[in-house]
């Protein structure tokens, strides 16, 4: 895997002459785990992207400190995608300073070009509480959204805050060809089937010696065994 870059290898693009979206997917990642692959699975299918970057978080503003430590989280987050399609940026990381998306969106603004589509990758969940987000209205100047939908998750804009059911009407598209058509401003869903994992629930039935291998890669357990992590 190429470390250290916000590069990924080009695919031809659903619109002829047009680059193909990149996608970005950042988080806490404290352990990555299979539903985070799964989710940058599905949105390089079903969205036609060029490869996903993968972006560890140094120190999230909005939420309590990683267990693991920045360096665990990195090496865990390269195992896991490991990929011919994925870049891992390691810059928020390695600064350890709290981590907002819109800086980091500026950040890779600056480095893939005006032009370039970009596509901040999240869960319905996530998106739901996008409002509570610093400088949110700024992301869709930066990047598109592409939401993660659930069968058992309603994305319905009457369960949104006003404002956002306002964005989520006057940007959402229903053909990917849009996203490479412009750089930033859409909003799109693609669909995840994958059962519901969270970090914390990993953490638990680790510290508990309860069976993970259907929850995390098979090279993420493997490390996380060799390094004793989240255990007691």
């Amino acid at each position: 895997i190429r470390t250290s870059s916000t590069t990924a290898p080009t695919t031809p693009s659903v619109s002829e002459g047009l680059p193909a979206a990149l996608g970005v997917l950042g988080g806490t990642f404290d352990p990555v785990h299979v539903a985070h692959v799964r989710l940058a699975e599905e949105a390089t299918r079903q969205l036609a992207l060029a490869g996903v970057i993968w972006i560890p978080a140094g120190n999230p503003w909005h939420r309590r400190p990683p267990v693991a430590s920045s360096a665990h989280r990195l090496a865990m987050v390269r195992l896991a995608a490991a990929h011919p399609g994925y870049a891992v940026d390691d810059a928020e990381i390695l600064a350890n300073t709290p981590s907002y998306t819109v800086p980091t969106l500026e950040r890779l603004r600056q480095r893939q070009g005006p032009g370039r589509p970009l596509v901040l990758l999240m869960g319905a969940d996530a998106f739901l509480g996008l409002t509570t987000w610093r400088r949110w209205r700024d992301l869709f100047a930066l990047a598109h959204i592409g939401v993660a939908s659930r069968p058992t998750f309603d994305l319905a804009p009457e369960r949104m805050p006003p404002e956002l059911a306002e964005e989520w009407r006057r940007r959402l598209v229903s053909h990917v060809d849009a996203l490479p058509a412009a750089p930033a401003g859409a909003i799109a869903t693609f669909r995840l089937d994958a059962g519901t994992v969270s970090s914390t629930e990993v953490r638990q039935r680790l510290r508990q010696g309860a069976p993970v291998d259907a929850l995390l890669p098979p090279s993420v357990l493997d490390y996380i065994r060799r390094h004793r992590l989240y255990s007691n």
